[in-house]
C-alpha cells in the first residue's frame, strides 16, 4: 500500500490506520512500524512535511480532509480493510468526525481502536487539555523526582508520553490483536497515560507499603539518595554513574577506588549515606571522566559515563550493537527489541504527506478518474515522489 521495498518483521501482514498526531500515538505507530506493520498514516490537508521526526519513520501516508463526505468515507474504506486504528485526540474528536467506535466497528468487527489519552477516556478531566508533565504530576511521578531539598525535576518527556503512553498502547494494541485473532471481534483501548505511569510506579507502591519509601526527594535507594547509586561531577566537569546495588558490586567499587577504610563499608545504614556521598563526590572529583572509564568501565562496579546524546553513537559498546544508526543523515535508535528470527529491516525515513495517497487509493480500488476527481473536490491532497 504505498510503501516502497519488502516490509519484514514479527508484524508483517498487520495493516494499522494512524491518525496524524503528535507524540505519543506516533511513538505507539513507530514500535509497530519498525517490527514490520503496515502503517498508513492518514494527515490533514497542509500538514507540515515530517522531514526528519524519527518517530514518523516507515509509514505510508495519504492526506484526506475527514471534514468531508467523500474523505470520511476513504478512511471508513481504509479502516473496513485494517486491523487496528490508532488515534491521540481528545475524546469526543472521533466521533465528531463519525469515525467514532461505534461506526467504524460496524464496519469491520474484527477492528482493534486504539485510543490515547492523557487522562483517559473517562474521569473529571477527560476533556480537559494536558500534557506529559500534568500526566505525571498527577500520578505522584513529578513529585517524586529531583534532589533533596530541591524543586522537582522534568524527567523530559519520556515518562507520560512515551514509557506510559505509546508503549502502553502498542502494548495494548498487540494484546487485542492476539484476542481478536481468536474471538473474531474488535475492541477498543482506552490507553491514558495516567494509567500507565501508575503502571510503571509498580515497584514504588511495593516500596511505599513496606515503608521503604520517603516522599522526601532525593532520600532513598533509587532516586540519587544512596550514594552508591547515584551521579557524580568529575574533574572536567563531565558525569558518571554508579550503581552497584548489590553488597558484591559495592565491594568491587571500593576495592577498584582503594577504599580500604571501615569509613564506606556499611552500605545500607542510611544514616552514614551523607557522608559517604560526601566522600565520593570529593573522590570522583579528583579524575576526569575518561579516567575514570578507564580504570572502572568494564568491570562489575555497575559503571557508566554520563553521555552527551551526539556521543552516545561512537560508544563501543553502541558502536558494536548498532544501537544507534544513520538513515539519511539522521542518527536515531534501531527498531527494538530485535529477534532472533524475525528481525526488522533498516528503518525508512518519513514520507512527505500525501506522498502515499495515490498508490494507497488504487490499491482500494479508486480508479484513477475518481482520484482526478477527489483531488479537485480537495477531499485528498497528493505530493510528488521529488517533493
Amino acid at each position: 500500500m504505498g510503501i516502497k521495498g519488502s516490509v519484514v518483521g514479527s508484524l508483517s501482514g498487520i495493516t494499522v490506520i494512524e491518525m496524524a498526531g503528535l507524540g505519543p500515538a506516533p511513538f505507539a505507530a513507530m514500535m509497530l512500524a519498525d517490527q514490520g506493520a503496515r502503517i498508513i498514516r492518514v494527515e490533514r490537508p497542509g500538514a507540515t512535511p515530517a522531514l526528519n521526526n524519527v518517530l514518523c519513520r516507515n509509514r505510508s501516508s495519504i492526506v484526506v480532509d475527514l471534514q468531508t463526505a467523500a474523505g470520511k468515507n476513504i478512511a471508513l474504506d481504509l479502516i473496513g480493510r485494517a486491523d487496528a486504528l490508532i488515534e491521540g485526540f481528545r475524546p469526543g474528536v472521533m466521533e465528531r468526525l463519525g469515525l467514532g467506535p461505534d461506526i467504524c466497528l460496524q464496519r469491520n468487527p474484527k477492528l482493534v481502536y486504539g485510543r490515547m489519552t492523557g487522562w483517559g477516556q473517562s474521569g473529571p478531566l477527560a476533556h480537559t487539555a494536558g500534557h506529559d508533565l500534568n500526566y505525571i504530576a498527577l500520578t505522584g511521578v513529578a513529585h517524586a523526582v529531583g534532589h533533596a531539598g530541591q524543586a522537582p525535576v522534568h524527567p523530559l518527556n519520556l515518562v507520560g508520553d512515551y514509557g506510559g503512553g505509546g508503549m502502553l498502547l502498542s502494548f495494548g494494541v498487540m494484546c487485542a490483536l492476539w484476542e481478536a485473532a481468536h474471538s473474531g471481534r474488535g475492541q477498543v483501548i482506552d490507553a491514558a497515560m495516567i494509567d500507565g505511569v501508575s503502571a510503571l510506579m509498580a515497584e514504588y507502591y511495593s516500596f511505599m507499603a513496606n515503608g521503604e519509601f520517603s516522599e522526601q526527594r532525593g532520600t532513598h535507594l533509587l532516586d540519587g539518595g544512596a550514594p552508591f547509586y547515584s551521579m557524580y561531577q568529575t574533574r572536567d566537569g563531565q558525569y558518571i554513574s554508579i550503581g552497584a546495588l548489590e553488597p558484591k558490586f559495592y565491594v568491587q567499587l571500593l576495592e577498584k577506588l582503594g577504599i580500604t577504610d571501615d569509613g564506606l563499608g556499611a552500605q545500607y545504614q542510611r544514616g552514614a549515606w551523607p557522608a559517604m556521598k560526601a566522600r565520593l563526590r570529593e573522590l570522583f572529583a579528583t579524575r576526569t571522566r575518561a579516567e575514570w572509564c578507564e580504570l572502572l568501565e568494564g568491570s562489575d562496579t555497575c559503571f557508566a559515563p554520563v553521555l552527551f546524546l551526539a556521543d552516545v553513537a561512537d560508544h563501543p559498546h553502541n558502536a558494536a550493537r548498532q544501537t544507534i544508526i544513520d538513515v539519511n543523515g539522521v542518527r536515531q535508535a534501531a527498531p527494538a527489541p530485535r529477534f532472533s528470527r524475525t528481525p526488522a529491516s533498516r528503518p525508512r525515513p518519513p514520507r512527505m504527506p500525501g506522498q502515499d495517497t495515490q498508490s494507497v487509493l488504487e490499491s482500494l480500488g479508486y480508479s484513477a478518474q475518481q482520484i482526478t476527481d477527489l483531488l479537485r473536490s480537495g477531499a485528498i491532497e497528493c505530493a510528488r515522489e521529488d517533493e
